[in-house]
């Protein structure tokens, strides 16, 4: 008889979401302030629950406007959540604020849909990538370590060494992609949020 194996990294949750919401608040004129009348939400995200398992790729679809990418970005809290739970590799990160949020950021990156106004246009490319290496205390500021780290990230991604100390004007669209998508994975994520990522990117 033959043995079944059981690959147990797909079957451990690594993303837990829970009846997650997210409202903005409509902003209310003089008159109805005045009448006291309810407020007013725009539900961008309401009651979504899912879950992501490890080494697994979960795509979501909709029109335009439909609130992926707010569902994105509350995910990662770039957005704080109305209602409901977010689960991160065991630890509820939910309500996590300043020191405790930012222990947990080097697990959970996110690679926008607009890659020039996710980059800091007076960094340079080593710069961007250096920055999240540093603040998460993987390398030490200047060293050469982590000046090799870098264009071994960057050459990942099809970028070359001497664009190290370019700016981000000075590359394309698909470039300035493979740039944030080289600051994402610098830090060794287990949880990467792709917004569009590849959008700007030809198809090779």
């Amino acid at each position: 008889m033959a043995e079944t194996t059981i690959d147990y990294q797909h079957t451990q949750k690594l993303v837990q979401v829970k009846n997650l919401s997210k409202w903005f608040p409509v902003k209310r004129g003089i008159i109805e302030g005045i009448q006291r009348k309810p407020k007013q939400y725009v539900k961008a995200v309401d009651d979504v629950t899912l879950d992501i398992y490890r080494g697994e790729c979960l795509g979501l679809v909709g029109e335009s406007g439909c609130g992926k990418s707010t569902l994105a970005r509350t995910i990662i809290r770039l957005y704080d959540p109305t209602h409901g739970s977010i689960v991160l590799d065991g630890t509820d990160i939910t309500r996590l604020k300043g020191k405790a949020l930012r222990t947990v950021r080097p697990k959970m990156q996110m690679i926008f849909q607009d890659p020039y106004s996710s980059l800091n246009p007076r960094f340079t490319i080593g710069q961007i990538i250096e920055e999240g290496l540093v603040t998460h205390h993987f390398y030490k500021h200047g060293s050469e370590a982590m000046r090799q780290y870098i264009i071994e990230t960057m050459e990942k991604c099809g970028l070359q060494d001497y664009m190290l100390h370019r700016y981000p004007h000075q590359f394309s669209g698909g470039q300035r992609q493979r740039i944030c998508i080289a600051r994402a994975l610098a830090v060794q994520p287990k949880f990467i949020v792709c917004d569009e990522c590849v959008s700007a990117l030809d198809v090779s």
